[in-house]
């Protein structure tokens, strides 16, 4: 599984620029790099699994992230 950069929606509403992807140094997980497109814009890692996973939103399945585009 690879990841498409550009922006997603977290299903709480705000929203990421996704810059690409990296390999964990022991693990050689895939990890996604973003950065929140708000506040200090500092850039965070997350697997890529918990990145693309669902969750639970008012009782009904949705992706943590929904790509949006390009930009915003």
């Amino acid at each position: 599984m690879t990841i498409q950069t550009g922006v997603y929606q977290h299903f709480k509403g705000k929203y990421y620029l996704v810059i690409g992807e990296a390999t964990h140094s022991e693990t050689n997980e895939i990890m996604v790099v973003y950065q929140p497109l708000y506040g200090e814009q500092r850039w965070f890692v997350r697997p890529l699994k918990m990145f693309a996973e669902t969750v639970e939103k008012d009782g009904e399945p949705v992706r943590r992230f929904r790509w949006v585009g390009d930009t915003v």
